[in-house]
């Protein structure tokens, strides 16, 4: 099993880091900004 040789597990374990990193990059400039207004929008649009 390639996942017990210690060369791929750290092979794994840095591409999953990298990967991580990456999909929480993007997600804070790009997914959480839009339902974040989307939510302040629909608390404003409640309110009024």
């Amino acid at each position: 099993m390639p996942q017990l040789v210690p060369f791929y597990f750290i092979n794994q374990l840095s591409f999953g880091l990298i990967l991580l990193s990456l999909l929480i990059y993007l997600a804070s400039k790009r997914l959480l900004p839009q339902l974040l207004q989307r939510f302040i929008s629909r608390i404003f649009i409640t309110l009024a």
